[in-house]
C-alpha cells in the first residue's frame, strides 16, 4: 500500500503524482495543510524532519514499511521498485546522468524562480520587489531558453521517451503559460512540448493546470 503526504498546489507533490499517474499506481493521498503549518506537527516531523512534503510510504504491514521523503528520492525510489514504465533511460549512463542533471535544475532553479515569479507579479506595484522580479525573470527565462535548446531537432520529450525530468518541468511550466507569462518569441519546440505536456494524461490529473 502507497501513501503520499501531499499538497495539491506544492509542485514538489505534483512532480511526484506525475510519476505515480506514469506508473499507474494506487495510492492514499493524505493532505498536509502546509497553510495550517501541518507540516510542523511531530507526527509529520517524525515521518521528514526537514517538515517539507511530498512524503511517500511503501508499505506491506508493520513490519515491511519504507518511509521516503524529498520529491526525487521519491521518483527514484518508485522507479526502483516499480520499473514500468521506465522513466530513466535504460541502458545508457550518459543518458540517465542527463535526465537528473536536469531535474536537478528544475527543482533548484526553475521551480522556485518561477515560483517567486508568479508570487511578485500576484503583488500590486506598490508592494513588488521589482529587483526580486527582476532576477527571477532572467532565470526563468534562461530556463525557457534552455528547454528549447534541449527539445531541438524534434524530440518530443525532453531524454527522447518521457522522463522524470519532465515530470519536474510540467507543474511549474504549466502555470507560468496559465498565468499568461509569455514564452519567448520563436520557441517553436518549447511551445509544442507545453501542448504535448496538456495532453498527456499523468499531468491532466493535476488540479489547477
Amino acid at each position: 500500500m502507497l501513501k503520499l503526504y501531499d499538497y495539491p498546489q506544492c509542485p514538489f507533490c505534483q512532480k511526484t503524482r506525475i510519476v505515480l499517474a506514469e506508473k499507474d499506481l494506487d495510492y492514499q493521498k493524505i493532505m498536509v495543510d502546509l497553510r495550517k503549518n501541518e507540516q510542523m506537527q511531530p507526527s509529520f516531523l517524525a515521518l521528514n524532519p526537514f517538515h517539507k512534503v511530498p512524503v511517500l510510504i511503501d508499505e506491506e504491514d508493520e513490519a515491511n514499511r519504507v518511509v521516503v521523503y524529498d520529491s526525487t528520492v521519491i521518483d527514484e525510489y518508485l522507479e526502483d521498485e516499480y520499473p514500468e514504465p521506465a522513466l530513466l533511460p535504460v541502458g545508457d549512463s550518459a543518458a540517465r546522468a542527463r535526465v537528473r542533471q536536469l531535474e536537478d535544475y528544475a527543482d533548484n532553479a526553475f521551480v522556485l524562480s518561477a515560483g517567486t515569479l508568479l508570487t511578485e507579479q500576484m503583488r500590486s506595484e506598490a508592494e513588488r520587489d521589482v529587483e526580486r522580479l527582476r532576477r527571477a525573470k532572467d532565470e526563468v527565462d534562461r530556463a525557457l531558453a534552455l528547454l528549447e535548446h534541449e527539445l531541438a531537432g524534434g524530440k518530443e520529450w525532453l531524454a527522447g521517451e518521457f522522463s522524470l525530468a519532465d515530470a519536474a518541468f510540467a507543474p511549474r511550466l504549466l502555470l507560468l503559460v496559465l498565468r499568461g507569462v509569455a514564452l519567448p518569441e520563436g520557441s517553436r519546440a518549447l511551445r509544442a512540448y507545453v501542448d504535448r505536456l496538456r495532453q498527456r494524461p499523468s499531468v491532466r490529473k493535476l488540479e489547477g493546470l
